[in-house]
């Protein structure tokens, strides 16, 4: 599931979550976030149930974006139980966010 997050429900989506949750900070001038996009829609589509995909607009929440010191995008942040894990920033392919789901949350 890809749930697009703000400032408002951030909390809510992703610190309360029952779920991991992978963060996606990105834009819409963004080359490597524009190929990043399907694959994480593929990895949420798969492991629908056990994990959620957070949408963060970095151009329409700033803010957030300032809070976790996004310098380059797209950077997608992977919290468990409410807390941070683990991060990336740049394209990947979906075998390299399996593995980095499969390492992080081991």
């Amino acid at each position: 599931m890809e749930v697009n997050v703000t400032y408002d429900n951030f909390k809510k989506v992703v610190l309360e979550s029952d779920k991991p949750v992978l963060v996606d900070f990105w834009a819409t001038w963004c080359g490597p976030c524009q190929m990043l996009g399907p694959v994480l829609a593929e990895v949420a589509k798969e492991k629908e149930g056990s994990l959620v995909v957070a949408k963060v607009n970095v151009d329409e929440e700033m803010v957030l974006a300032g809070q976790f010191g996004v310098e380059s995008i797209p950077l997608v942040l992977l919290f468990n139980n409410g807390e941070y894990k683990s991060k990336f920033v740049g394209y990947r392919t979906k075998a390299d966010v399996d593995a980095f789901l499969d390492e992080s949350l081991s």
